[in-house]
């Protein structure tokens, strides 16, 4: 049965990379070119006007070519992985990985580049000679020392940033978990004893950096396939080696292990035994690195040391020390400050960036993506896990800031808040785009109920309101439940003390709840027995009797149920006063900006009124994120063309537009490709009423808006902030169950805003 797992798990790597297409890189064109003059101004004679201002300012080259944002990942297959030397051509998987990842985690450009030199000098002309076309070289998997003398040489002849992640990456990130295991088990690195096997690139840097972090060099001993490294030794030293040599006799891991507060193992499987873990210190700190197959598997050293604190190299135990971590966000920093070289500062920022965030609350996206695992930082957490979207901002400025302070950057930024807030932006796409709205939140306090309290993503999203705004969240759900998903998440917030509770099997107000509700519902069919029913079983209800109350001022429910169950009890308690569900706004962010749908939810077959009343709700909330509307109201007819029911009521709710001379431009009606087509649409109808694209698109129909709302979710990778509730005067919002904690955050920013800044 494990063979047979093995050939099905082989088989499916190797079907990764052969379907649709072979390997896992293209090259994309930037600019359009789509005709003759594209084709004068992206070749000649048009190009030659770009290749001029470089040759007068070569730093120009940063501005009018991709070199300020491309790397090259560079190697000789001599190193590979778990490989060994398995050759240039075979190391091409590797190397294309790595540029997937530089382009997945941070945005940067790369290219490959695997080269037949086993040379290490001649290895350094080829990559210095590369140096016109690259903003930063990453050297990968060549084997020690030739690594060490490669990147000496290129660093010295080269003016962009050359980079060994094998030796500085692994460094960094064992520096940032390091750091966080000092913290839990109350040492410091200027008292520890440090035991260290392998005397690779990758275990030579690490000692470096952390001689660097405080550790005294006397106080660490290196062992290899030798046995220790000590003065006079002879068997495959080397002058790094050479630098950690103590004492002048051999011996062996088992004699230098006694009283070791650290194991930091970059070697091979089984090399610390049991016994060399029962004599180092207490509560000891075991980094065993090997991969696949770690120095020593973690449940034997905890048989012996309870109280370890255990980092390995594989994904399927805790602390999995990866480069990953650090590589793309070293660079991303690096790049945008054009930094000439990346310097002990700018990686000792990093391990610091990367340290605190492990000691920060863990983020929604990366516990998302890693379900089941205990993320609260301690024994099991010292790092941040690979996908956690934080890493881009926090770690890339901090290299950025480190680059200016020492002098290394050539193009210094003005405002590092600002360029922190863009590379959050870059992750969250929402955050751009939501921070006139969070602006406004943070106006007023506002309270915010949300129906379903127990839902770990509610929590998380609580979390962050404590932390991001001013707003005061209320939760409706059992207290023992929901501290204990609180304590399950690792997140820091706990009912009665950071928010308030609403227990629907026993809270002080139950009656004063069910009375309300029976005294609206009175004449609506509902008995004081049902009031209390649904008072005790229903947390929209409550939720919504609350904001009737005025115990809150708006309600979020919907993360899970049917979107009209809920609308239907938001309507019964809270659709008074004027107040009226006008329709459902999506706003769905794709890669070239946004795009609003409306009405994804309220009407099914909305009336030429109701349609009027969605455009403009949708235009006052179009500008509260900045932006200018434009309307398209979208049919299958286009301007006149046809005589359909739903042409009909488009045509009628124009008229009605057209007779309150609303001050934002609109059209219709129209298919959706003349509403995102000028071109398209000048031919229809010349002179149309507004230039460019359409922002915002108004269907005839809930099902078609909702089915292009979901398209653009699900096939054009677009990310939805709301559904946005319009008519309810910001008193209720219902989300839909596909909504993340992030999505449930940018709600909330909504719900937060008063009413006086709908515009």
């Amino acid at each position: 049965m494990e063979e047979v797992r093995q050939d099905n798990a082989r088989q499916a790597a190797l079907d990764y990379h052969e379907f649709p297409k072979p390997g896992k890189l293209e090259i994309r064109a930037t600019k359009p070119l789509a005709n003759g003059r594209d084709l004068s101004r992206a070749y000649s004679p048009g190009v030659a006007e770009a290749c001029l201002e470089i040759k007068a300012d070569p730093s120009t080259a940063s501005r009018y070519t991709s070199r300020g944002n491309l790397v090259a990942v560079v190697s000789n297959g001599t190193a590979v992985l778990g490989l060994g030397n398995i050759g240039a051509l075979a190391s091409k998987p590797v190397m294309e990985g790595k540029a997937v990842l530089f382009k997945k985690f941070a945005n940067i450009d790369c290219f490959d580049i695997e080269v037949n030199e086993s040379d290490p000098e001649k290895l350094a002309d080829i990559v210095c000679a590369l140096e016109p076309t690259f903003g930063a070289i990453n050297l990968e998997d060549i084997k020690a020392p030739d690594c060490f003398i490669v990147e000496r040489l290129c660093r010295e002849r080269m003016s962009i940033p050359v980079f060994h992640d094998d030796q500085h990456g692994t460094a960094i990130v064992v520096g940032a978990a390091a750091t966080n295991a000092m913290i839990i088990a109350g040492k410091s690195f200027d008292q520890i004893k440090i035991v260290s096997t392998g005397g690779g690139a990758a275990g030579i840097a690490c000692l470096e950096m952390l001689v660097k972090l405080g550790v005294r060099r006397e106080n660490i001993w290196l062992c290899d396939l030798e046995g220790l490294v000590y003065t006079g030794r002879t068997a495959q030293m080397t002058p790094q080696k050479a630098a950690f040599a103590q004492g002048t006799s051999p011996a062996s891991l088992g004699d230098v292990i006694a009283g070791a507060d650290m194991f930091l193992g970059l070697s091979g499987p089984g090399v610390l035994t049991q016994d060399m873990v029962a004599r180092m210190a207490p509560n000891p700190i075991i980094f065993a690195l090997a991969n696949p197959n770690p120095e020593i598997q973690p449940d034997l050293a905890r048989a012996v040391a309870p109280g370890a604190i255990i980092a390995t190299g594989r994904s399927d135990f805790p602390n999995q020390v990866n480069n990953v971590l650090c590589f793309p966000f070293i660079f991303r920093g690096a790049l945008d400050v054009g930094a000439t070289t990346i310097n002990d500062e700018m990686k000792i920022a990093c391990i610091e960036g990367i340290a605190a965030l492990a000691r920060a609350t863990t983020s929604a996206e990366a516990a998302a993506a890693y379900t089941g695992e205990t993320m609260s930082f301690g024994a099991d957490y010292l790092i941040p896990k690979p996908f956690d979207p934080r890493l881009m901002g926090v770690v890339a400025s901090a290299v950025a800031r480190a680059a200016m302070e020492t002098g290394v950057a050539t193009r210094p930024l003005e405002n590092l808040e600002a360029y922190k807030t863009r590379l959050d932006g870059s992750v969250f796409k929402s955050a751009m785009l939501m921070r006139p709205v969070f602006e406004a939140a943070r106006q007023a306090e506002r309270t915010i109920v949300f129906a379903e309290g127990e839902d770990e993503r509610v929590l998380r999203t609580a979390n962050a309101m404590l932390e991001e705004t001013t707003d005061r969240p209320i939760l409706i759900g059992r207290p023992e439940v929901v501290e204990a998903r609180c304590e399950r998440a690792g997140l820091p917030i706990r009912p009665g003390k950071d928010f308030h509770l609403v227990n629907p099997e026993n809270d002080p107000r139950y009656r004063d709840y069910w009375g309300t509700y029976a005294e609206l519902m009175a004449r609506r069919g509902v008995s004081p027995d049902i009031a209390r029913a649904i008072m005790r079983t229903n947390t929209t209800a409550i939720a919504a009797v609350m904001v009737h109350r005025g115990e809150a001022d708006s309600l979020i429910c919907g993360t899970f149920g049917q979107y009209l169950w809920h609308l239907g009890y938001v309507r019964q308690v809270l659709a008074r006063g004027g107040l009226q569900p006008v329709g459902a706004l999506s706003m769905m962010i794709l890669e070239d900006g946004p795009l609003f749908i409306a009405d994804t939810h309220v009407n099914a077959e909305p009336t030429p009124e109701q349609i009027m009343q969605t455009v403009l709700g949708a235009a006052r909330h179009v500008r509260r994120f900045g932006l200018k509307p434009k309307v398209a109201l979208c049919t299958q007819s286009q301007f006149g063309n046809m005589e359909n029911e739903k042409a009909q009521r488009m045509r009628a709710a124009l008229e009605l537009l057209d007779a309150r001379e609303p001050d934002f431009a609109y059209e219709g009606e129209m298919n959706v490709d003349s509403a995102l087509d000028q071109a398209l649409r000048d031919r229809l109808l010349p002179g149309s009423r507004f230039e460019g694209a359409a922002n915002v698109l108004v269907f005839a129909s809930a099902d078609a808006a909702s089915g292009v709302r979901n398209i653009l979710k699900m096939k054009a990778g677009g990310l939805e902030v709301g559904p946005i509730l319009m008519g309810m005067g910001n008193k209720a919002h219902i989300v839909t169950p596909s909504i993340t904690a992030r999505g449930l955050l940018n709600v909330s920013a909504i719900a937060g805003t008063p009413v006086a800044h709908y515009g």
